[in-house]
C-alpha cells in the first residue's frame, strides 16, 4: 500500500485506489492513514467526524464506515492476497489501525528526510543538508489533505505539516545560503515574503541573500518595509535579531560574508544576542 496525505488524498494497493468518494470515510482514512501501525481509538474518530456531539448511531456509523474502507481494500487486494482486508485495517480494543509499515506513508518518507537534514545542517554539512531538506519537500504535491474535508483533529494535523514544511523551507534556504547560492534564492525569497508577510525568519533570509548579491539598499528596503508593516499592523518592532542584522548591514559587518559567522545556526539566529 502506498499513501500520500501531502497534497490530494492517494491510497492505491496494486495500482488500484482504495480512496472512498464520500467525506466521512475519506476522513478515518486520512487519520489512520496519519498513524499507521497505532491504534486510533474510536471516540479519537467520532469527534473528527462529528465533532462535539455525535449522533446515537454513532458508533454504528463508523463500523459502517471502517466496513466500507474494507471492501474497497479488500477488492484491490484481489483473491489471490496473502492475509484479507482485515489483516491490514485492523480492529482493536478501543480502535482501528492501518497495519502497514511507515514508510508506506508519504508524511513518514519526508519526517524522516527531514530528521536527516536537520542533523547535517547542526554538523555544518550544507550538501548534505540542503538535499535531504529538498528531498523531503518534493515529496509535497500541494497543501496537506488538499481534497479532504477536515475535522477539528485533521485540521491540527494539517496545521502542524503545514508549518512544519515551512519550518523545512527556511531550514533548507538557510543551507542554500550557507554554500553561497543567495542569487538563485532571490526569486523564491520575493515570493515567500509576499506570502508570509510578518515572517521575520523569512525576511531575514531575503536580506541576507539581497546583500550578498551587492544589493545592499534592497536589503534596506525589505527592513524597512517589514519594520513598516509590523507597527502599522501589529503595533510592534522587529525582534533584536533583526534589528542587529539591519545594524550589521549598515556597518558592512564581515560576519555577513559567506564564510564567516556561526556554521550551524539559522540566518535568522545569526546576530542573536550572545
Amino acid at each position: 500500500m502506498r499513501i500520500q496525505v501531502l497534497g490530494p488524498l492517494s491510497a492505491e494497493v496494486n495500482g488500484g485506489s482504495i480512496v472512498p468518494t464520500a467525506a466521512k470515510p475519506r476522513q478515518i482514512l486520512s487519520l489512520l492513514a496519519l498513524y499507521p501501525g497505532r491504534v486510533m481509538p474510536v471516540p479519537t474518530l467520532m469527534e473528527e467526524i462529528w465533532g462535539t456531539e455525535p449522533p446515537l448511531s454513532a458508533l454504528t456509523t463508523l463500523q459502517t464506515y471502517i466496513l466500507q474502507l474494507r471492501r474497497r481494500l479488500g477488492t484491490a487486494m484481489g483473491p489471490g492476497a496473502e492475509g484479507s482486508a482485515k489483516d491490514v485495517l485492523v480492529t482493536r480494543h478501543g480502535g482501528y489501525l492501518l497495519q502497514i509499515p511507515d514508510g508506506s506513508v508519504d508524511v513518514h518518507q519526508y519526517e524522516n528526510l527531514v530528521r536527516e537534514g536537520q542533523t547535517a545542517f547542526e554538523a555544518g554539512d550544507n550538501a548534505v543538508s540542503a538535499q535531504r531538506f529538498g528531498a523531503a519537500l518534493t515529496l509535497w504535491q500541494g497543501p496537506a489533505l488538499v481534497d479532504v474535508r477536515v475535522g477539528p483533529v485533521l485540521e491540527i494535523e494539517v496545521r502542524r505539516l503545514e508549518e512544519s514544511r515551512l519550518v523545512t523551507v527556511e531550514r533548507r534556504i538557510d543551507a542554500d545560503l550557507r554554500l553561497g547560492r543567495h542569487a538563485e534564492l532571490l526569486a523564491e525569497l520575493t515570493d515567500l515574503t509576499s506570502r508570509h508577510p510578518h515572517h521575520e525568519g523569512l525576511h531575514s533570509q531575503a536580506m541576507v541573500a539581497l546583500y550578498r548579491s551587492g544589493r545592499q539598499g534592497a536589503a534596506l528596503e525589505i527592513y524597512r518595509r517589514l519594520r513598516t508593516r509590523l507597527i502599522e499592523e501589529l503595533g510592534v518592532e522587529p525582534s533584536p535579531q533583526l534589528q542587529r542584522l539591519h545594524q550589521a548591514m549598515l556597518a558592512v559587518d564581515p560576519q555577513l560574508e559567506v564564510l564567516a559567522g556561526p556554521r550551524c545556526t539559522s540566518t535568522f539566529d545569526l546576530f542573536t544576542a550572545a
